[in-house]
């Protein structure tokens, strides 16, 4: 069967965003990656912000806020009323933390290679009350997903409180099966924080049926948003006990109303946050989904065949970002890592991150509507070269 044409996606695409000339940018994950309309509607929300400060702030903001809110709450399945803005998806995973009512002896869960920045406020504040980290092993290679369930449900005790959930891993790249695994919580009576950093724009979400008790997204990476908008879902029962980090004048007004207004900022972040969507829909979501999928699968089946190596789960598990394990059989160090990017940066002018995973090093590719084939085919060659020299 001949494979149907991809869409008129690629390089084509590239002077939609500003990124710089002679690079290949395979990691979109990090941080993202504005299109040049979506700054232009920020900055006409900074103007308007900066020509009359004291009625924007006070009369202006408020609406246009939860009117952002709407339009994001739509294209995420749900209701403005469950959806408050926030900096980032690590706000959001303290947020909740701080927030949660625990109790010596309580036992926090959370899965094995969860992103770094998560792993650390989990340890404060298990730290500071007195909880219990429970640890979900993720067996590699995965063979499927049924795995996962098996791991977290071996985890699980009568004393576990709440999970907190990757629905893409950061570090493998693979996308955990959540529904399975919020049923499953939830069958055990644990209330689940699922982290979906990286969700928004890679996958269709309908969040009223995941079935997670809060749930976090960034909008700067795959929803095309500036940097510093990222929101904070929470089901109606479990708005009650949250509160922002930032205490500020609506304190006991309600979930939105308090996060609305944490104090002065820029709010133009999220104000533009409509402007991302629509360019999402000019893409086409499906199509550029489909694309990013399918140019990920392809550029990390070629690479692990020419490495020799293999991916860390079936394909099913992977959406537009892929890690693949570099051919070395050494015991290397985060140090290596960062050696190795930067010699691929500063040789080749390939920014891809470089992780090192139970002592090995591997590579995760992104892959974005502006990228195509050939981004991924100069990698190959290249992380074997840099290898050879570390």
């Amino acid at each position: 069967m001949t494979a149907s044409p991809l869409p008129p996606f690629g390089h084509g695409l590239r002077p939609l965003w500003g990124l710089e000339e002679g690079m290949r940018f395979l990691n979109h994950g990090s941080y993202g990656a504005t299109p040049k309309s979506v700054l232009a509607a920020q900055q006409a929300w900074r103007d308007r912000m900066e020509a009359q400060p004291v009625r924007f702030f006070s009369a202006e903001m408020p609406h246009a806020l939860r009117a952002a809110a709407r339009v994001l709450a739509e294209f995420l399945g749900t209701s403005d009323d469950k959806l408050v803005f926030v900096d980032n998806a690590t706000t959001a995973v303290n947020t909740v933390l701080h927030s949660f009512p625990w109790q010596p002896g309580d036992e926090l869960v959370l899965l094995r290679h969860a992103y770094p920045a998560v792993a650390n406020a989990v340890r404060f504040a298990a730290e500071r009350h007195g909880v219990t980290v429970r640890t979900v092993p993720v067996p590699l290679p995965l063979a499927d997903e049924g795995q996962l369930a098996e791991s977290l449900a071996a985890v699980l005790t009568p004393r576990a409180r709440l999970a907190v959930i990757d629905h893409v891993s950061s570090p493998l790249s693979l996308v955990y099966p959540v529904k399975a695994l919020v049923k499953l919580c939830r069958e055990r009576g644990v209330r689940v924080l699922m982290d979906g950093a990286h969700a928004p724009g890679m996958l269709p979400l309908d969040l009223e049926k995941i079935g997670a008790d809060w749930y976090t997204g960034n909008c700067h990476k795959w929803l095309y948003s500036p940097k510093g908008s990222a929101f904070l879902w929470a089901a109606s029962e479990a708005q009650e006990l949250l509160h922002p980090l930032a205490i500020s004048l609506h304190l006991g007004e309600g979930f939105a109303a308090e996060f609305d207004w944490t104090g002065t900022k820029d709010p133009t972040p999220w104000l533009a946050v409509p402007a991302a969507v629509e360019f999402l829909r000019s893409l086409g979501p499906e199509a550029a989904r489909d694309y990013m999928h399918r140019l990920v699968v392809g550029a990390a089946d070629s690479l692990a065949r020419e490495w020799e190596t293999a991916l860390p789960a079936p394909e099913n598990m992977l959406a537009a970002m892929a890690s693949i394990p570099l051919p070395d059989t050494q015991e290397r160090t985060l140090a290596d890592a960062r050696r190795l990017h930067d010699r691929l940066w500063q040789h080749h002018r390939i920014e891809v991150p470089v992780q090192c995973i139970d002592n090995r090093l591997w590579v995760r590719i992104s892959g974005q509507v502006y990228n195509q084939a050939e981004d991924y085919e100069l990698l190959a060659d290249a992380a074997v070269e840099e290898l050879r020299r570390l």
